[in-house]
């Protein structure tokens, strides 16, 4: 019999605007063995989100008591808002065998990259800047403040862009899409993933003729 393997945990990040959450939930509908882990964060619900599916939306100081507790496996402040990502849900998830993909900022990669050295980390690059402030502004969500902040700090974040695995831009979606899960794919064939998957495939292949 094959062991069972742990899952593998892909990191994704991206500026503000860059796409990252539809590039997502469309690999999620193509990849379906993956699992989304559902952060925490302190920002209010915009339009149609929804508690326990797009985020968990928690007050400040219920936050702060459980990065006390050390219920997180990673946390940042971004944009004047926390999130976090629970230590135990990835964990058990990926002690079942599941992959699970990590929507998150550089912040939080950086912290996980320290804990989990063997994660696939990906960062989501805009075509253009002007095609970035044209999809924060076309998104109706945010206060001109607020888009003008995203806009200053995409800076900060894009300048961490090298620390990944990969790199993609996000132009023409379709493309952008297929890259993303060329790379699951790519990871999941692997050597020691496929030897561990196909374990007894590989022994009798070893024997035959012996």
């Amino acid at each position: 019999m094959n062991a069972q393997r742990e899952g593998t945990l892909f990191v994704v990040a991206a500026p503000s605007g860059a796409g990252k959450s539809t590039l997502v939930n469309a690999l999620l509908e193509r990849e379906p063995a993956i699992s989304l882990s559902v952060s925490h964060t302190t920002r209010p619900p915009r339009t149609g989100e929804l508690y326990g599916r797009h985020y968990y939306f928690v007050e400040r100081g219920e936050f702060e008591r459980e990065i006390a507790e050390g219920i997180f496996l990673e946390h940042a402040e971004v944009h004047g808002n926390l999130y976090g990502t629970s230590r135990t849900s990835v964990q058990s998830l990926l002690a079942q065998g599941r992959d699970v993909l990590l929507e998150i900022d550089w912040q939080g990669a950086e912290q996980i990259r320290r804990s989990k050295p063997d994660c696939v980390s990906v960062f989501i690059l805009p075509p253009s800047r002007a095609e970035l402030e044209r999809r924060l502004r076309g998104r109706g969500s945010d206060s001109a403040e607020v888009i003008e902040r995203r806009l200053r700090n995409s800076r900060g974040e894009i300048a961490h862009a090298h620390e990944f695995d990969y790199i993609l831009v996000n132009d023409v979606f379709e493309h952008a899409l297929a890259d993303l899960q060329a790379i699951v794919r790519a990871v999941r064939l692997r050597s020691t993933l496929q030897w561990q998957r196909h374990g007894a495939l590989i022994a009798e292949l070893l024997a035959a003729g012996a």
